[in-house]
């Protein structure tokens, strides 16, 4: 049986999270959580040096942690020192640095807010198999998803805009056109690479909703891949300023987006901590810097 993960981004950081079936709640990787209140380059040795002291001082931080096996940037697993989330504020009360209560506010809070429910709905669509009853590369498709990950959350989930709206300087698909354009990108082949991402950078620049558009599109465009090409994207290998730069270009020139798919392509399509990962990279590419 798979993993559940979870991957947190802190100030771009990575914080890895395994979820405890037995206690019941998230443990996150000690490394990681070091890298993000200290920024330290060489956290596995600030942690070794920080346990032997805890150990030192009869401080039970030291031997609660737990060993967990979690994927590094190298793709193997590897054991890794992680503290359930209920200790999480002790550890960090032995870190010496300004940032730790700012981590431990983002750290309690980072669920409760709109794209923290968002996220933890998107994870359910792979567990409740829902996956499966979404028509692939339609617009009734799309909408089924983006009324899934933001129902209860937005009042407009699953529905087409009717306001015109723009990001950065682009105007979307004007209001008044959005749904005879939308029955075109819907008619748009889908059965080569390039075919998918063409119609993926037109959904994109039609902009169907009023928000959460990138994070629907993004499983929508996965869900194509994996009918048509047996494939997916491993999100994780696309630098978040290299999408959101490609994504800009692409209203005129769709080579850049198309490189970067390219060469994140996957044929792992049934594993569990594949789309988990892609959720994650996802909602991240949304934060804010």
């Amino acid at each position: 049986m798979s993993q559940k993960i979870s991957i947190r981004f802190y100030n771009d950081r990575e914080v890895r999270a395994v979820w405890s079936e037995e206690q019941g709640e998230w443990f996150f990787a000690i490394v990681d959580i070091i890298t993000a209140i200290t920024g330290s380059e060489s956290p596995r040795k600030y942690w070794s040096v920080l346990k032997t002291r805890l150990k030192r001082q009869g401080n039970e931080l030291a031997t609660n942690c737990s060993q967990l096996k979690l994927m590094a940037a190298d793709g193997k697993r590897y054991n890794t020192d992680c503290i359930a989330m209920s200790k999480v504020s002790d550890l960090a009360k032995v870190i010496p640095s300004k940032t730790a209560m700012d981590f431990l506010d983002w750290l309690m809070y980072a669920d409760n807010t709109i794209d923290g429910q968002s996220r933890q709905k998107a994870y359910t669509l792979f567990d409740g198999n829902l996956l499966d009853s979404i028509p692939v590369g339609t617009v009734a498709g799309l909408q089924q998803i983006h009324a899934y990950l933001f129902s209860g959350i937005f009042a407009f989930a699953g529905k087409i805009r009717q306001k015109t709206i723009s990001k950065g300087g682009f105007t979307f698909c004007v209001a008044q056109y959005l749904p005879q354009q939308l029955q075109l990108v819907e008619r748009m082949p889908e059965t080569t690479f390039d075919e998918i991402v063409d119609k993926y950078v037109e959904m994109n620049i039609a902009h169907p909703f009023m928000e959460g558009n990138g994070r629907s599109t993004r499983i929508w465009l996965d869900l194509i891949f994996k009918r048509s090409l047996k494939k997916c994207v491993d999100w994780s290998k696309i630098n978040k300023n290299d999408y959101l730069q490609a994504m800009t270009l692409s209203v005129a020139d769709s080579s850049r987006i198309k490189a970067l798919l390219a060469g994140a392509l996957t044929d792992d399509i049934t594993s569990r901590e594949m789309f988990m990962k892609g959720i994650d990279y996802s909602y991240y590419y949304e934060q804010e810097n």
